[in-house]
């Protein structure tokens, strides 16, 4: 049997990160949820994830900065990471981009099973 793949969203919108979550479990993956960026990070480096879900606007610590720690920590910096924002501006695209993340996913624009398939194309992009 191969291993569940590992997914975190970390989203304070607890009605859509559940529902993401129950839909990845669906498609048999492993999905955890963190309401705030904090908690997030915490998350991140206990269970070493193979892919991140993670929104711009969070409490706590924002998106922006939890994808700059990840990043820039030799530890997790491999850790793919997708943005799921409801941001739809191209500065903030291109600045996540620039950053490091792997894809950019606006969230009134994109469907459930667009955000699998964009999970499942970046873990194959990077052989996971």
């Amino acid at each position: 049997m191969t291993k569940k793949r590992k997914v975190l969203i970390i989203d304070d919108d607890k009605i859509l990160s559940n529902m993401y979550k129950e839909r990845l479990e669906i498609s048999g993956y492993e999905a955890m949820v963190s309401y705030n960026g904090e908690s997030g990070l915490a998350r991140i480096y206990q269970e070493k994830p193979d892919v991140i879900l993670l929104d711009l606007m969070i409490p706590k610590l924002n998106g922006y900065n939890v994808l700059a720690t990840i990043k820039s920590d030799p530890e997790i910096k491999d850790i793919p990471v997708i943005i799921l924002s409801a941001l739809t501006r191209d500065t903030d695209r291109n600045e996540t981009a620039e950053n490091g993340a792997d894809g950019y996913l606006v969230k009134s624009e994109s469907m459930p099973y667009q955000v699998i398939k964009k999970i499942e194309t970046v873990l194959a992009k990077k052989n996971i």
